[in-house]
């Protein structure tokens, strides 16, 4: 057997290592619901490693070593967490505030201030350290205050604040 076959085999029974997932430097402000949602993923990522380490040397290897990965990644954003209280004021953006804006072309946007690991654009979840979620925090209704947006600038204006069933 010619020695590349060899070497072949053994290197596709390595997995390489995947690239570990860059930790966010801003605190990690997390609602009730973003909390649960990291632990869900936890547990979730658990189940699958103990399920590819059962099929022992038939495993993905490559599989495995990125659910490592994401496991490191997820246990520590769940230590790391700070569970924020329920927004509650109507005249203030918070952390879980439900916000409707407009913009300068009049068009409506609502959207809810999430931690960075329960953002979502396509839903309206934003994260609170984002630069639309920087410009509403603390902003209140009938306040004018500046998106500062990647591809120009923006003022926007705060309709209401309500909080959000978490």
């Amino acid at each position: 057997m010619s020695r590349a076959f060899v070497n072949e085999d053994q290197a596709a029974a390595q997995a390489s290592q995947p690239v570990e997932r860059r930790v966010s430097e801003q605190p990690n402000h997390v609602t009730a619901s973003g909390l649960a949602l990291l632990q869900q993923r936890v547990a979730s990522l658990n189940a699958l490693r103990s399920e590819l380490a059962a099929q022992g040397e038939q495993a993905d290897k490559q599989r495995l070593a990125d659910t490592e990965r994401d496991l490191r990644y997820f246990r520590a954003r769940v230590q790391s967490a700070q569970v924020v209280p329920p927004a509650t004021s109507q005249d203030k953006v918070q952390i879980g505030s439900r916000v409707r804006f407009v913009d300068e072309d009049d068009q409506d946007h609502i959207v809810q201030l999430v931690g960075e690991d329960q953002a979502d654009a396509a839903r309206g979840l934003i994260n609170w350290g984002s630069p639309l979620g920087r410009a509403l925090l603390g902003a209140g209704p009938g306040d004018e205050v500046l998106w500062q947006r990647p591809v120009g600038n923006q003022m926007i204006e705060v309709v209401t604040i309500g909080p959000v069933e978490d």
